[in-house]
């Protein structure tokens, strides 16, 4: 440690020196290099110095002064915990310490234990009757805490006659119990208000409004009671031992879609208190009441997975259960290796999760379901997949009775659609392809519909599995050909749009007949447009066109079919949000915006010497084909729909589909012409969560987006309030090492604009860590990454942070700065001496660094002063001029070179008046300093 601080600062008189001879600094050093630092405002180098301090200190006088100095960096730092419990340990050391009891009672105070608080208080007024600091403070404080005892006391009252209200039966004014169940609700947002509710008997009073039956009041309690658990780990246990599992679980199955919602997030902010604790000043208390949360949370999954096959339970309820699931079990990764949690739901509930996948939507006896259930199940398989692998029983899809092979064939597509690799070794087992066509043929539509479905999503297996790719095609055709039913007629043609898209955008690759994919989208489009079929069979034909807009002639035509454009995006806003995928995939097709690398032209020639197959691409898919269907979609209201299909909840909207956005977005911003009209509807707002989950491919495409909006547009218009704030995360992003170069020079370009705004978009680009980065893309070989570095360097030069960097010891920061500011490139001058300029001006310590750095400086100024371009010769002036006005040894070394000349030509240059005035104001302080004397012929 000594050693190591001896580097840090340089050794003075008080330094003791080892046993090895290495030199140490002395805990009275660290201590006044602490006081230092906090007298500057670096309360994080300040706490970092005591604590060396206290490593080094064993008197305990000594230790008791470091105890309250590192109180007060806590308190500078926001950490009131940590602040009341140096301040304590100063305070036992010495009980008259009136500087440790005043920051103890400032911390408690904040931790809002406000009666001990006002202890330390008076102790300090007894001690010092005199300080005027301690009796206003006092007197504050005791004002504060009659309030809260006012509120409190009114709190009481309020409390019990909201319920009195609520739970009288023959209060008959609507307005007036809708009031005090408002009022409930808000009171429980706040913690004073949740803990009165909870010690007032309220668990209770509001199982009786759950126990009415009546939506409104039901509402009302499961609302109240999201405030009650939100972020406190014993009240919610408490809670959930009072109310108990199968009651929240038996809320959640019920029929009213609004409460059993209620009911779906008051689970979910159970599962979050439960699982992460306490999120507020109270943990200590917290993990006394509550060891362990992990049987209260198994509890609560176990009646989940119960009310999957409830036959009870409402369809919706049953898609909360399945959505909560999905939400509160982990996927196994790299982060969450801990997959117990995961093993448990399979061994419990696995059964129960395939039974409801395997569900027939409106078939006899079956469990009630929606559109969306299959969907939420298969997400959910998708996520347990890893564990699953070895867990499923392939004994469960042996069914020979019609019930049974229903039910097999309708779990393989939900298995397809979620772990498909589960799906492929079902599809592969005896008898359940011939079950498949054995109920293709049937006269039942439910059960052609199951069969066709299975074939569909086999289909996107087409490589892997050899029977679909032998007679898939024959088979979807003669349903498309013969059915009656266009129910069954448009899931034929699905499968047939993608067993015809094997080639992906391989123009050569085609696989059906010259124009029969032409056909089979206008079929498609033909059957989105018709409002008369119902939106869940609407949705097939967007899965249709998914695929089929792989072929540039489809894309060209879709785009121009306005209607069809219009009742895909009306699609995307329905309830029904298993269409998402599909509506992302079909854009991102018209875009272009997929993944597509340009094929090495060596390889090229390696392929066509070995009679290769060498991709090509369509003549509609070049840049101007691109640009002008983007144009089209962008008039058609393409944004809002995107906007709308972000905003969902709903599984369906997974990483991947988040990702297809983030791509058609980037699109839809590559022209800047076209970026005010994404931000105005509200494409700006969709991207900021795009940016910060997902993909990481999918975050970095967003982000990439919120950088070509704010690099030409005003951020403040497109990321109004606190928004703005947000968008500040996602582009640091861009400057990590692994992203593109543009990504990094867009990223910069961006940041750049953020901190010319305010300082607090500043102090929160330097909290993300930006500043080394932008740093290190200083040295940059590629001159416009270097560049816009050094442009956003000198807009980050505004804070005060940035400008001690400037001064750090062994810093190359300043030296660069001047030497940019003699480069050739007259831009990255430009750059460079606008942020000396800046420096010199908020900063005057580094105009007497300046010439230290380099031997180079004076004819880098002289430079930039005989300079043609009047912008570079102002920016030297200023340079010149603050570092004049900075120290008089300063001053004498420019006036003794041929610096005084050429501010002497400049003063009087009146074409330039700005450059002429900073010149003048330079020889002031050389006449002030008696270096020159003062010119008669000047005012």
């Amino acid at each position: 440690m000594g050693s190591l601080s001896s580097c840090l600062w340089p050794s003075t008189s008080a330094t003791s020196t080892g046993p090895d001879g290495v030199t140490s600094v002395t805990a009275e050093q660290l201590r006044a290099r602490g006081n230092a630092l906090f007298q500057a405002g670096d309360h994080g180098a300040a706490l970092a110095a005591y604590t060396e301090a206290l490593s080094l200190s064993d008197a305990a006088s000594e230790r008791a002064v470091l105890h309250r100095n590192r109180a007060a960096c806590y308190l500078k730092l926001e950490d009131y915990t940590k602040a009341e419990a140096d301040a304590t340990k100063a305070i036992e050391a010495d009980g008259r310490d009136v500087k440790a009891l005043f920051r103890r009672s400032q911390a408690l105070q904040q931790l809002g234990r406000l009666d001990q608080a006002v202890s330390d208080l008076q102790r300090c007024v007894s001690l010092e009757p005199r300080n005027k600091a301690f009796q206003e403070a006092l007197r504050a404080l005791g004002s504060s805490m009659h309030e809260k005892m006012k509120a409190m006391s009114c709190t009481d009252s309020k409390v019990e006659q909201m319920f009195q209200i609520l739970l009288d039966l023959d209060e008959k004014d609507a307005d007036k119990k809708q009031k005090a169940a408002q009022n409930l609700i808000v009171l429980a947002r706040e913690e004073a208000g949740a803990e009165k509710i909870f010690q007032s008997d309220g668990v209770r009073l509001l199982m009786q409004l759950l126990d009415t039956a009546k939506a409104d009041l039901m509402l009302a309690a499961l609302r109240t009671l999201v405030g009650l658990c939100s972020g406190h780990r014993s009240r919610t246990a408490a809670i959930l031992a009072e109310l108990g599992a199968p009651r929240l679980a038996a809320v959640l199955g019920v029929e009213h879609e609004q409460v059993s919602l209620a009911a779906c997030n008051l689970l979910h902010v159970m599962f979050d208190s439960l699982k992460e604790g306490l999120q507020k000043d109270f943990r200590g208390k917290e993990d006394a009441v509550v060891l362990d949360s992990s049987r209260d949370l198994k509890l609560l999954i176990k009646h989940l997975l119960e009310l999957l096959v409830l036959e009870g339970a409402s369809a919706h309820g049953r898609d909360n259960a399945l959505n909560l699931l999905i939400k509160v079990v982990p996927r196994k990764s790299p982060k969450e290796t801990n997959n117990s949690l995961s093993l448990w739901v399979i061994d419990q509930g696995l059964k129960k999760i395939l039974e409801v996948g395997s569900t027939v939507c409106s078939s006899l006896g079956s469990l009630p379901v929606t559109e969306n259930t299959r969907m939420s199940t298969s997400v959910l398989l998708s996520k347990l997949y890893e564990d699953l692998k070895s867990r499923v029983s392939w004994g469960w899809f042996e069914g020979h009775e019609l019930p049974g092979k229903l039910r097999a064939i309708q779990t393989v597509s939900c298995l397809l659609q979620g772990p498909s690799d589960a799906g492929n070794r079902v599809l592969e087992l005896e008898g359940i392809m011939e079950s498949v066509l054995s109920l293709c043929a049937s006269v039942s539509e439910a059960h052609q519909l199951v069969a066709v479905e299975a074939l569909i999503h086999a289909a996107d297996k087409a490589k892997r599995a050899s029977f679909i790719t032998a007679n898939g095609v024959n088979l979807l055709k003669e349903i498309y050909k013969h059915s009656e039913r266009d129910s069954i007629r448009i899931r034929a043609l699905v499968g047939l749009c993608k067993l015809g898209s094997a080639g992906g955008t391989d123009f050569s690759m085609k696989q059906f007949a010259e124009g029969s994919t032409m056909k089979l989208a206008k079929q498609c489009r033909k059957w989105l447009c018709n409002e008369a079929i119902d939106a869940g069979t609407r949705r097939w034909a967007v899965e249709g066109l998914a695929y089929l807009t792989f072929d540039a002639d489809v894309k060209e035509e879709f785009v121009e079919d306005k209607a069809a454009m219009q009742a895909m995006f009306h699609l995307a806003k329905s309830e029904d949000r298993s269409v998402l995928y599909a509506v992302a995939s079909t854009l991102v097709n018209c875009t272009n915006s997929y993944d597509h690398e340009e094929p090495d032209p060596q390889m090229l020639e390696l392929a066509k010497y070995a009679k290769q197959h060498i991709p090509e691409q369509h003549p509609k898919d070049k840049p101007e084909f691109v640009k002008r269907r983007v144009r089209k979609l962008l008039t058609a209201g393409v944004v809002s729909a995107l906007a709308c299909m972000v905003k969902s909840e709903n599984p369906a909207l997974t990483n991947s589909c988040r990702e297809l956005i983030s791509r058609l977005f980037l699109a839809l911003v590559e022209e800047a012409e076209d970026r005010g009209g994404v931000v105005a509807q509200g494409g700006g707002k969709a991207l900021i969560p795009l940016s910060l989950e997902g993909t990481e491919v999918g975050q970095t495409k967003a982000a990439q987006a919120l950088a070509k909006i704010t690099i030409t547009s005003n951020p403040e218009m497109a990321f109004p309030g606190e928004r703005i704030y947000e968008v500040v995360r996602p582009l640091v992003s861009l400057l990590h090492l692994q992203r593109t170069g543009l990504e990094n020079f867009e990223g910069l370009m961006a940041l750049t604009n953020l901190a010319g705004i305010s300082e607090r978009l500043r102090q929160k680009i330097l909290k993300e860590r930006a500043v080394p980065m932008i740093e290190g893309y200083m040295f940059e070989e590629h001159e416009l990454i270097r560049l816009a570095a050094t442009e956003c360097m000198c807009n980050m030069a505004m804070s005060k942070e940035v400008q001690e960097m400037f001064l750090a010891e062994g810093s190359d920061r300043l030296k660069l700065m001047v030497l940019y500011s003699g480069e050739e490139d007259e831009k990255l001058r430009r750059a460079a001496s606008g942020t000396l300029a800046m420096l010199t001006a908020l900063h005057p310590p580094i105009c007497k660094r300046i010439p230290q750095v380099t031997v180079h400086w004076l004819e880098i100024l002289q430079a930039l002063l005989l300079s043609p371009s009047a912008e570079l010769q102002h920016r030297g002036a200023v340079v010149v001029m603050n570092m004049m006005a900075a120290a008089r040894e300063v001053a004498e070394q420019l006036i003794a070179s041929e610096m005084l000349e050429i501010l002497s030509v400049l003063a009087k240059d009146k074409d330039k008046p700005r450059v002429a005035q900073a010149a003048q104001e330079s020889l002031a302080h050389a006449v002030a300093y008696g270096l020159i004397k003062p010119n008669p012929g000047h005012a």
